[in-house]
This record gives C-alpha cells, sequence and structure tokens, in this order.
C-alpha cells in the first residue's frame, strides 16, 4: 500500500509544486497582473478546449460502454451538486463565493489526475473505464459549473440570470463545446467504413498527423500553464479571510464526495442493485476523490467568482487529496474490492 500512497503523491505533488512556480515568479516581478489575466483567458478560451477535445476524442470506442458505471457516476455527480448547493445555501452569504464552494462539491480533477491514478490502481483495464467515464462526467462537471458560477452572480444591477441565459452560458461555454466536438468526432468514427487492419478510413490522428500534434501539444500546455498561473494568483495572506470556506470547499470536495460516491457504490453493489468490479471501484476513486479541477480557478475568474477562493481550493484539495486517496485505496483494499 506504500506504493498507493506513493503515486497519489507523485501525482498531486507537481501540481502544488508548479503552482509554487508560478507563486514565486509572480513575487519576483516575473510578469504583471495583466499577464495572468490574458494567461487565463488564453487557458479558458482555447488550450483548456483543446485538452478536453484531446481527451475525448482519444477513447478507442463507445460501443463497448458499461451503461451501468455511466449511469451510477452520473447519478452522484448529481446527488453532490444537489448536497452542495443546500450546504452554501445554508451555510455561505458571499454570492460570488456560493458557486465556488458549490463547484468544489461535485467537480474534480478527472482529466488531469484522476485518469492516470485510476489506471495506477487497477490497470489497464481500469484505464478503459475511466476513459469512457470521461466523456460523461467531464462534460456534466462543466454544464455544472456554468450553472453553479451563474445562478448566484447577478445579471445586471438587480435580477438574478434567467434560465434562458444561463442555458445560453452553456452552449457558449468553450469546454463544453470542445467536448461536444470530441464527442461527434467519436460518432463519425464510428459510421464511418474500416479499412483491412480494422480502424476507421479517417481519422485526424492518422490521415491529418501534424492537426493532431498540435493539438496534442497544446493539451499538454493548457495544465502546467494554468497551474504556474493561479501560483501568480495565489496570496498566502488571504487565507486567513478566507479559512472557514476553505475548509468547508476542502470537506466536500476530499472528504465528502469519495465517501458519498465510493461508499455509495458499495452500498448499492451490497444491496445488488449494481454489479461493480475493482475497475469500476478504482474508476469512483479517482472520479470522487482527485483534487478539485484546475480549470475550476480559471472559469471561476472568467465568470466574475471570487477567483482567490477558487484558487485556494485548488492548492488545498490537492495536497490534502493525497492522504484521503490513500486512505480510500487502503480500506477497498483491506476489503478485497481492489
Amino acid at each position: 500500500m506504500i506504493n498507493v500512497f506513493l503515486y497519489a503523491a507523485n501525482a498531486v505533488l507537481p501540481i502544488v509544486l508548479l503552482i509554487g512556480l508560478g507563486y514565486f515568479l509572480r513575487r519576483r516581478n516575473f510578469y504583471d497582473e495583466k499577464f495572468l489575466k490574458t494567461a487565463n483567458k488564453l487557458g479558458f478560451r482555447v488550450v483548456l478546449p483543446m485538452l478536453l477535445f484531446y481527451n475525448v476524442y482519444k477513447i478507442d470506442s463507445l460501443s463497448s460502454i458499461n451503461w451501468s458505471t455511466v449511469l451510477y457516476a452520473v447519478a452522484t455527480i448529481l446527488v453532490l451538486f444537489a448536497v452542495g448547493l443546500i450546504a452554501v445555501i445554508a451555510f455561505c452569504k458571499n454570492d460570488r463565493q456560493k458557486g465556488v464552494l458549490l463547484q468544489s462539491s461535485f467537480r474534480s480533477n478527472f482529466a488531469i489526475i484522476g485518469i492516470p491514478l485510476a489506471q495506477a490502481l487497477g490497470g489497464d483495464e481500469t484505464l478503459a473505464v475511466v476513459s469512457v467515464l470521461s466523456a460523461f462526467s467531464i462534460a456534466l462537471f462543466n454544464v455544472l459549473a456554468v450553472i453553479s458560477l451563474t445562478v448566484f452572480i447577478k445579471d445586471g444591477e438587480n435580477s438574478r440570470p434567467s434560465v434562458k441565459s444561463i442555458l445560453i452560458k452553456i452552449c457558449k461555454n468553450p469546454l463544453i463545446i470542445a467536448i461536444l466536438l470530441g464527442l461527434a468526432c467519436l460518432v463519425l468514427r464510428s459510421l464511418l467504413p474500416q479499412s483491412s487492419n480494422g480502424e476507421p478510413v479517417f481519422t485526424i490522428r492518422n490521415q491529418l498527423p501534424f492537426l493532431y500534434s498540435a493539438i496534442e501539444t497544446a493539451a499538454k500546455m493548457a495544465s502546467p500553464l494554468m497551474l504556474i498561473v493561479l501560483g501568480g494568483q495565489f496570496s498566502f495572506e488571504a487565507i486567513g479571510a478566507l479559512k472557514k470556506q476553505i475548509a468547508m470547499g476542502t470537506f466536500m470536495r476530499i472528504v465528502l464526495a469519495p465517501v458519498i460516491g465510493v461508499g455509495g457504490a458499495i452500498l448499492l453493489n451490497g444491496l445488488g442493485l449494481f454489479s461493480f468490479t475493482a475497475n469500476d471501484y478504482a474508476a469512483f476513486i479517482a472520479l470522487f476523490g482527485s483534487p478539485i479541477a484546475v480549470s475550476s480557478a480559471v472559469m471561476a475568474a472568467e465568470m466574475h467568482n471570487d477567483e482567490q477562493l477558487a484558487g485556494q481550493l485548488v492548492v488545498w484539495t490537492s495536497i490534502g487529496s493525497v492522504l484521503t486517496i490513500f486512505i480510500s485505496a487502503v480500506i477497498l483494499k483491506s476489503v478485497n474490492l481492489l
């Protein structure tokens, strides 16, 4: 089990180190506030969408989907959203912080940390499970994130946003558009005739390798860029004023979410309502136990929420998740579910 702890640490600590690098560079006046805002915009509108498109496009096929696993994951994300909504309405008074805290209840860093973590816990068979889950969960994360970061912010001077305005923002969100384009490519790929070697007659990777390589390069650039920018925006001075909100968001992300997500799967499996395998449990640990997504801070800044709190939550959920992921894996291993 020490290997699980070391893997969790090795998966999460690079995030902390890159944030630290960004913090150091900002304190050395290597870049200014104007650069940070421009880089945030670049991340939200260009490189993060490319990362999400790339992750969805890499899925081999949607034909072998285990729909019960997908159904459980989607339903649990919606339950976490509902629990988080009740919590922020009850315990948070600042409208600019409500959406940020609500994000932490359901939105994990599944694309960047969760997928490789699940593979480390369960191997290549688990990787097949999480690749399919990512197409549905990451799309749902972003739809719910737009709702979270919009519904509490006044549209104009006094009024709350209408359902129509929220739907428009969902449809215009670059991250959601990228995921939908990736899914559209998967559907088109499945409809194309196959060559003698069993592959579609046309794929971006094989017929347009220069375009695929460019998208892949931009996708790999997204996470480091956003983490360094986040570090530049990070402030230790803000911890004192935000400690209650940080504690609440961190608890919901790395304690409550895995307890509900993984614990619920064990319970329903025991009742015979679902039939989950060790690969499914490894995927659920990664999906529900990973720290909050880096893009949550980028979206918070772009959508006029409390970006300071959002950045703090990325840092502290990343640090804390090393321990909680390890505990989750040890518990499931001890009862022969992993």
